[in-house]
């Protein structure tokens, strides 16, 4: 397996994990957690986007050849 799908594997567990983090904020009643988690989450998103972008870059790349 690839480095990036290594890197995809982590970044998806990030989200899976800032998911449960807030699922469990909010069942606490813990709303400043539950915000981190929320910030947590979108700050992995965009972290997620260049390296999706890049792959559809490579693949419309090799489509034009």
């Amino acid at each position: 397996m690839s480095d990036l799908f290594y890197a995809k594997l982590g970044w998806w567990l990030f989200i899976v994990s800032a998911m449960l983090f807030g699922w469990s904020a909010l069942r606490a009643g813990d709303w400043v957690a539950a915000t981190g988690a929320g910030a947590f989450f979108v700050a992995n998103i965009s972290f997620m986007i260049p390296i999706y972008r890049a792959g559809e870059r490579r693949r419309d790349a090799h489509h034009e050849t």
